[in-house]
């Protein structure tokens, strides 16, 4: 039995999170799946919780920054105690950490690069070094041909990259509850006829401010919309004071974190991503798996998702005009959304299971372990 590792610093059960424990599921009995996380001032527990249900082996790593040494030592008592075969990093601190201790324990490193934010200075310096570290792994999986692209860029050579992109089960919005059309109206004082929806962290890089701007006009024309944004973070405040500015207070929604999004998004009538920079993003995935078409900013892995005019369009980076234009595209024919969101379904199906996630990891473990024996085999002669 192969045993793989993953090292992340989670605080909480999200889309990096489900895909770890999707490929978990997905790999065949012969391989052992061992998930550990930094401790992130325990909010790790709740991912670690899930991936406990799941029947999956979780490891919180209880020395966190700054104590960075301790974290080390107890990361290498971990390998030597569950002996992986691979060690698959996720984010900067487990690249970091991470392959210093493969290193001292002799296995490979994995870094699986979802994508750089640059939301702030702090995090611009850590994504600096994360381009570094990735340059000395084993291999690099990049989630999107355009995140390959970029680490290229970044200096890692082409041959230890490999494009392995996210995954979605879309047996997740197979049986949707029609109660919850109604719960998502609820959040509106006047429910609206229509729901375009957004999800994500409220952080700079997701350009939300550009959809309260490109939803005035919309709102402005039509009394039966309503936009509603799930998510939290550092611009909450922010969000919320524009949108009062802009008039739409009532029309266009701060929900919050939602632990329910599987349940809400077969209900919504469209879902817009309006971020400056992707990997590529599971929110896309899991609206088209629910037969919603979207409206998304051509940046990233995102192009690789929504084919312009056939799930959904395409709009250029922070261009508010040309998103509101296509939002209204979008909803102006019941018969053509209904039409996009069967097509992103299928195109889901086909190409983002877990199940060909699954083979090309085997085939990049395979390929590891092949090379290990050949290095064992020439260091013998």
């Amino acid at each position: 039995m192969r045993t793989v590792m993953h090292l992340t610093a989670s605080r909480f059960y999200g889309g990096p999170e489900r895909q770890m424990c999707g490929l978990a599921r997905s790999l065949p009995a012969r391989y052992r799946t061992v998930i550990a996380s930094f401790a992130e001032n325990g909010h790790c527990r709740a991912f670690l919780d899930k991936v406990r249900q799941q029947g999956l082996v979780g490891v919180e790593i209880k020395r966190d920054t700054p104590r960075l040494y301790g974290a080390l030592h107890e990361l290498i008592g971990h390998l030597r105690r569950f002996r992986p075969d691979v060690l698959c990093c996720h984010g900067y601190k487990a690249d970091l950490l991470g392959r210093l201790a493969a290193r001292k324990v002799g296995i490979p490193v994995v870094s699986v690069s979802r994508g750089w934010t640059r939301a702030s200075l702090k995090v611009r310096f850590y994504e600096m070094l994360d381009r570094l570290l990735l340059r000395s792994m084993e291999r690099v999986v990049c989630v999107s041909q355009g995140q390959a692209d970029r680490v290229r860029r970044a200096g890692v050579p082409d041959g230890k990259v490999v494009v392995i992109p996210n995954a979605i089960d879309p047996e997740r919005f197979a049986r949707p509850d029609v109660s919850y059309r109604d719960r998502l109206r609820r959040f509106f004082p006047k429910p609206p006829r229509q729901i375009v929806g957004a999800a994500g962290r409220l952080s700079p890089e997701k350009g939300f401010a550009v959809l309260i701007e490109a939803a005035r006009p919309l709102l402005q024309e039509n009394p039966d919309l309503g936009f509603i944004l799930f998510g939290d973070g550092p611009l909450y405040d922010q969000l919320a004071r524009a949108i009062v500015a802009a008039g739409l207070a009532g029309r266009f929604v701060l929900a919050g974190f939602q632990t329910n999004l599987d349940d809400v998004f077969p209900f919504l009538d469209l879902l817009v991503l309006p971020s400056f920079t992707e990997g590529l993003p599971n929110v896309v995935l899991e609206a088209l798996a629910a037969g919603v078409p979207v409206v998304a900013t051509a940046v990233g892995g995102t192009p690789e998702v929504v084919e312009d005019g056939v799930n959904g369009y395409l709009v250029p980076l922070a261009d508010a005009g040309a998103l509101s234009q296509r939002i209204a595209d979008a909803l102006v024919s019941e018969k053509k959304r209904l039409a996009m969101g069967h097509r992103g379904r299928q195109m889901v199906g086909d190409r983002f299971t877990f199940e060909k996630q699954s083979r090309q990891y085997q085939q990049l473990f395979d390929s590891l372990f092949l090379g290990e024996k050949v290095g064992r085999a020439k260091a013998c002669h």
